[in-house]
Parts: structure tokens; sequence; C-alpha cells
């Protein structure tokens, strides 16, 4: 079905279609995984299959308690319709716990608790190794507004609240994550919602019991076993009953 189809951009672990309707695409999620801007690379079977259950999941839920998203429903295994966006080209992280960067760049101990949330902002620029940015950077260059910019801190802080509470309830420790957002306008008027995906590819979940790592930094630190992590937290989420056999079949 896919290769019919207009492709209108391709990043490391997903796809974007035209849609079947205007103002609509197609995210179709690859079982590429990549890390350190694309200098690792693998394909993964069924992680693209997983993400697109997790992160539809997740979505919902948040369009549930008033989070508006670009998600409009799952079509397939791996294909999901969302509403266009003019995506904003920042990613917006938040840090519960320290780890990853933040460790190396305070001299951290990965593992210890902030003091708060913290919401750090970088450009989105492979080339450039997405740098780090403040607000400054952010309305000098004209990314985005102080309206804007208030706006999606405001989101990012609802999502933790939500995601940690999610994710605690079946024992998962939510260390950080990163999401996108994107205008959508109506006549003159352009509304910041959230985009892209949340799934165990851009957040950092740790068994809240024994700290195991299971999300990405499997991947990133050659500690194997990623997709039985990832299918350990679609398990725990109650969505595996609704995965198909051949994900469920070896991967426990």
């Amino acid at each position: 079905m896919t290769t019919r189809r207009k492709k209108i951009y391709e990043g490391k672990a997903k796809i974007l279609y035209e849609g079947p309707e205007p103002g609509t695409l197609i995210q179709y999620f690859k079982d590429d995984a990549t890390a350190f801007n694309g200098e690792k690379k693998a394909q993964l079977e069924g992680k693209g299959v997983l993400n697109n259950r997790i992160s539809e999941y997740i979505m919902t839920k948040l369009t549930g308690i008033g989070v508006q998203n670009h998600f409009i429903r799952r079509l397939s295994l791996r294909e999901q319709l969302i509403r266009e966006v003019e995506i904003i080209p920042l990613e917006v992280v938040c840090r519960n716990i320290a780890a990853g960067s933040l460790s190396n760049r305070f001299g951290l101990p990965e593992g210890q608790a902030l003091p708060r949330s913290i919401i750090e902002f970088y450009f989105k620029d492979d080339k450039l190794n997405d740098p780090m940015v403040a607000e400054e950077h952010i309305t000098a260059f004209n990314w985005a507004n102080t309206q804007e910019i208030d706006d999606i801190m405001a989101v990012t802080l609802r999502v933790n609240d939500f995601l940690t509470g999610l994710f605690s309830a079946v024992g998962i420790t939510l260390v950080d994550f990163k999401i996108e957002f994107g205008r959508v306008w109506e006549n003159d008027f352009a509304r910041v919602i959230l985009a892209d995906e949340i799934s165990p590819d851009s957040c950092r979940l740790w068994d809240s019991a024994t700290n195991e790592k299971l999300d990405k930094d499997r991947f990133r630190r050659d500690l194997g076993n990623v997709i039985e992590s990832y299918t350990e937290v679609a398990r725990r989420l109650g969505i595996m009953k609704d995965m198909p056999t051949v994900i469920q079949g070896g991967l426990h």
C-alpha cells in the first residue's frame, strides 16, 4: 500500500505519506533503530509495530484529558492517520531524574532525582547534532513566539504529570522524555498541538523496582533485549493482547 502513496518526509524511525483527505498524513513506523544522530543503526523486527501501538495508546489517553495532539486513529500494524501540522523545529525534553546528557553535562550521578522537572529545548537539526537552545534563540530566530513557548511548556508539564502517573501505576519510572509540537491553522489563527510520537524510542523508562532500562538506551548502550523491553512496556500498559501473534510469539 505504501508504495502507491506520495512520500512527504522520511525520518530515522518514521515515514510520512500523503493522507486520504486534505489536512491529514499517514505516519508509518519503521523497524529502523538509530542512535547518536544516525551513526549507529540496526533493524529490530517488530519495533515499528510496538511503537505504533504504544504511541496510539498514549496519544488517545492524552486526548481523553484534553491534551490536543495530531493522532486521529490507527490504520494498521505500522500506520496511523494523523493531522498535518507545521512542525516547530524544536525537540522539547522534560527531565525528572538525571540521566544521559544531563548527567554528563553537570556531573550528576545517573538516577539522581532532580529538585523539580526541567524542560530543555533543542534545535531539530541532525547535521548540527540537535544543539540545546535557550528561549532567546527560539524567539530571535522566529522558531516560536513567547506565547507558543508558554503553551509548549504548559502542555509538556501536563504530559509529564500524566505519563508519570500512567507509568508509575504499572511499575515503571518515567525518567525523561522528548516530544515535538506543530501548528494547526484555523483561518489566520495558529494553535500549537502535540505531534510526533510517545514511545520507548522517545522516553527513558526504568523498572521501578530494579531500575532496569526498558527503552532505547538498551540499543544505545548495547544492553540487548531491546524488543523484549519494548514488549514489556506494552504488556504492562495492557495492550499486548491487541498485538498480532507474530509479535507475541517468542518475545516474552
